[in-house]
């Protein structure tokens, strides 16, 4: 045998066995087509299986409030979880942190939950619902939130107090924890009314203060009611309200007050009529008494006056006088007027003479212990929101803000000082 013929028949074997390998790589590939078509068979049939739970799924439909994953929600009325197609069976919201229950409650209809009260500020909650359809087939949902903190809140402190009882001075007086930019939104969110039918309009002194008031002073026998409506209210960029609160007062008898410094007399009027005609004795030449018309925005039997505190010091810093027990005290202003009883003056200053630093005083005694001395009658016939008129004491006229007297300001002025 030659070697060409050698090389022939190796090349030959060579085909012979490169045919096997071909032979045998068409086999695998037959394998592949196999195992494709089970899991062809596989997939449909888990499709099958999908689709038949589908159509077996509950029809009840769960709704979370608020959305899974949001923030600044509220914490009065934010949380609420409704089901439509069927009935709710079990809501748990619990705050994630520390695990704590919140009580709630299911409708009578099974078709809404809510929390029984307030939540927490700056606190993540969890709710996990369950709900049946008709044909008690189950669905479930769960979200989670966290509620406003209070860098991102406001809340407003008002006077007067709910189910209180206010002369007819009184202005509805909010004063709110953080400046309000948005002052149309937060003043829309709040609403005064009267029994009386009187208009009744907000006013802002600054970005923190509104007062509200009718033209005249409230009638008497009346209520009035606040509803504050702040919660979700954005009152500044990022700083949302929290409070839903509804505020009934009523106003009581009409009494004003009339102090006459140059007459050195106080008469009291009610529904129109003098009552009492009181010796006063009000603010020397020195410290005159503010004029205009003046709110009682605060009543103590007994109390402290420092003259620091308004600015009357002596030379060593102390204040020119510092009584420990002033009987018969009610504030008229901020910045500390008051008309009060006076038991260390002499008698015969009351109605004679002008002696104090600013405030009107009414002969007293030490204690307050003597229910027929002028101050103790005026004291216990007089209730916060009473007003207290000062006329003829050659000093200027109170600032609207300084304390509950906003009737120094014309309804023209007043209404211009409302945002909305």
């Amino acid at each position: 045998m030659t070697d060409s013929k050698r090389r022939r028949r190796g090349l030959k074997a060579a085909s012979v066995l490169l045919g096997g390998m071909l032979t045998l790589v068409a086999c695998g590939g037959g394998d592949e087509s196999s195992a494709s078509d089970s899991a062809d068979g596989a997939n449909k049939s888990q499709q099958q299986a999908d689709k038949a739970a589908a159509e077996d799924a509950s029809e009840a439909k769960i709704s979370i409030a608020p959305k899974d994953g949001a923030t600044n929600a509220s914490i009065n009325s934010a949380a609420k979880v409704t089901v439509s197609k069927g009935t709710l069976t079990e809501v748990t919201m619990t705050a994630a942190e520390t695990g704590a229950e919140v009580a709630g409650t299911i409708s009578d209809d099974g078709l809404s939950w809510q929390p029984d009260g307030q939540l927490e500020r700056s606190t993540k909650y969890k709710i996990v619902a369950s709900a049946e359809d008709g044909k008690g087939r189950e669905a479930h949902e769960n979200a989670t939130f966290t509620t406003v903190s209070p860098e991102n809140s406001f809340i407003g402190y008002f006077t007067p107090e709910d189910g209180s009882t206010v002369g007819v001075g009184m202005p509805v007086s909010i004063n709110f924890n953080k400046s309000i930019g948005d002052k149309k939104a937060v003043q829309s969110a709040i609403e005064v009314s009267s029994t009386s039918g009187q208009e009744v309009v907000g006013h802002w002194f600054n970005d923190t203060r509104i007062d509200f008031r009718p033209d005249q002073y409230w009638q008497e026998g009346s209520t009035v009611t606040l509803k504050l409506k702040l919660d979700g209210v954005e009152g500044a960029d990022g700083v949302f309200g929290v409070q839903e609160k509804t505020v009934t007062f009523k106003i009581g008898r009409n009494q004003v007050s009339v102090v006459d410094a140059q007459a050195k007399t106080m008469k009291v009027t009610q529904d129109g009529k003098t009552v009492k005609t009181i010796p006063i004795s009000a603010g020397s030449p020195e410290n005159k008494t503010y004029n205009g018309q003046m709110v009682i925005s605060e009543k103590f039997k007994e109390t402290r006056m420092n003259g620091a505190t308004v600015g009357f010091t002596d030379d060593d810093g102390k204040g020119e006088y510092d009584i420990k027990n002033v009987p018969h005290a009610m504030r008229l202003s901020t910045s500390g007027t008051f008309i009060h009883g006076n038991y260390w003056g002499a008698d015969s200053i009351f109605g004679s003479v002008n002696t104090s630093h600013g405030c009107v005083g009414l002969n007293d005694v030490e204690g307050a212990g003597d229910p027929n001395q002028p101050a103790a009658w005026f004291y216990d016939n007089s209730i916060i929101g009473d007003v207290v008129v000062v006329k003829n004491t050659g000093d200027k006229t109170i600032a609207p803000d300084n304390g509950l007297n906003g009737w120094n300001m014309d309804w023209a002025q007043w209404k211009a000082g409302s945002a909305v």
